[in-house]
């Protein structure tokens, strides 16, 4: 670092523009407003990204040794007061970087606590946190073994992807080959040290949440609490969240308490997480805890909903300040996801303008783009809707009304040959901006 170097925030991966751009504004403007620049380290050619940061450099991020040499030439002509990233395969390094540094982060171990899955349940296993029965296998053999033990229904997922992707239910053995068959070949496009195999877990049976949290000196601090919608079993795509301002679950001692101390086990000291829960009959299982913030817009929904900025939120913890989560406004905000029946090549899809409590509509593929259904591919969605209301009833039907507006022109198509690799919709690569795991 030369001397009297300008004070910045470093950004390692901006992600895409539909999910993350109403975050990176706000937190540009609380960057400049300190009189910092903000500096981005990016996998793709900047195009919106250039309303907002003050210095880009395009390198292959996903080459962590030439990221951290890039980060590192950066600290050389800046003074890097914070670090952040909400690229779910870029955490860890992001998270060295930080230590590095000497700026607030998540911390290596909680990072590596959020990214493996396996690691993860046993340490909240070992805590005394509910947790289902698991077991990591290496083959389907193995995994007769596991689920046999376990008891069916079980989960079979990949051990450290997102977006629900390779992650179904099998009801006996004849379904337990198909599902490892699936995750297996699922784990085959994430980070190397994750390929093969699959975790084969006891099914938590009851709603699904998700929590959107602060931590800051390892002090937790709630934002937004979603309510998640799936479908297509035996698989769990997620058709769509509602977030509440008053949701009575912010004030569950049990709930609160379980994340508190799963977030202290996993050791996460400052950053923004984003946590899995099933709420079971015997109490909250959490099923996986994320560094990084919400995807599907989640955090968007908060904002809509209670004022609370993550933006800004982002901001204060990644410079070492409690943020202050005080909502500023109350009501209900959901997005509602549009799925095809069947497999299929888009030609058009047209989102409406107007409609009761619509806030944003937009549709996510362009013409041409094939959309196919689990386990041929994954998050095979052509648009979506958010709608707001002052209550969960009328927001619903809100998002039924703006739901029954989108129109999809599209020519069906056979599934794909079983021993074609899994595919996602050209521009929906970056998973991170989507959603967890079930």
């Amino acid at each position: 670092m030369t001397r009297n170097a300008p004070g910045a925030l470093l950004v390692i991966g901006s992600g895409l523009k539909l999910y993350r751009e109403y975050i990176v504004r706000a937190f540009a403007d609380r960057v400049h407003a300190a009189g910092l620049r903000l500096v981005l380290i990016n996998n793709l050619r900047p195009t919106w990204q250039h309303d907002y940061f003050d210095d880009i450099t395009v390198v292959n991020v996903f080459d962590h040794q030439l990221l951290a040499e890039t980060a590192r030439e950066l600290a050389t002509r800046y003074t890097v007061n914070g670090l952040v990233c909400w690229d779910e395969p870029l955490v860890m390094p992001a998270a060295e970087l930080a230590a590095e540094f000497g700026v607030p982060g998540l911390s290596i171990p909680g990072v590596h606590g959020c990214r493996d899955k396996h690691s993860s349940r046993s340490r909240l296993t070992e805590a005394g946190l509910l947790q289902p029965g698991f077991e990591l296998v290496p083959d389907l053999d193995h995994a007769r073994v596991a689920a046999a033990r376990i008891g069916y229904p079980v989960v079979v997922k990949p051990r450290a992807l997102g977006a629900s992707m390779g992650v179904s239910l099998a009801a006996d053995e004849r379904e337990l080959e198909f599902a490892y068959r699936v995750a297996h070949e699922a784990s085959l496009i994430g980070d190397e040290p994750y390929r093969g195999g699959a975790i084969i877990e006891g099914f938590a049976d009851g709603p699904e949440i998700s929590v959107d949290a602060a931590v800051h000196k390892g002090e937790y601090l709630p934002m937004f609490l979603a309510r998640k919608s799936t479908g297509m079993p035996p698989f769990f795509e997620e058709t769509g969240h509602v977030v509440d301002s008053d949701d009575p679950l912010l004030a569950d001692e049990a709930l609160m308490g379980a994340l508190a101390t799963a977030h202290q086990v996993l050791g996460i000291e400052d950053g923004i997480t984003h946590t899995e829960v099933r709420l079971t009959a015997r109490g909250p299982v959490i099923i996986e805890v994320n560094g990084r913030l919400g995807g599907d817009l989640i955090p968007f929904l908060g904002q809509v909903a209670t004022g609370v900025e993550p933006g800004s939120v982002l901001f204060d913890v990644a410079t070492g300040q409690r943020p202050d989560l005080t909502q500023t406004r109350a009501g209900v905000a959901g997005i509602r996801f549009g799925y095809p029946d069947h497999d299929c090549v888009v030609r058009s899809v047209t989102v409406p303008e107007q409609s009761a409590g619509l806030v944003l509509a937009s549709r996510m593929v362009d013409p041409g783009t094939t959309l196919r259904l689990p386990p041929g591919g994954y998050i095979a969605r052509h648009s979506f809707v958010v709608c707001a209301g002052p209550d969960p009833r009328t927001c619903a039907r809100r998002l039924d009304a703006a739901a029954a507006l989108v129109e999809l022109d599209a020519d069906p198509v056979d599934p794909p040959p079983a021993s074609t690799p899994l595919t996602m919709p050209a521009g929906l690569l970056d998973v991170d901006d989507l959603d967890g795991d079930r």
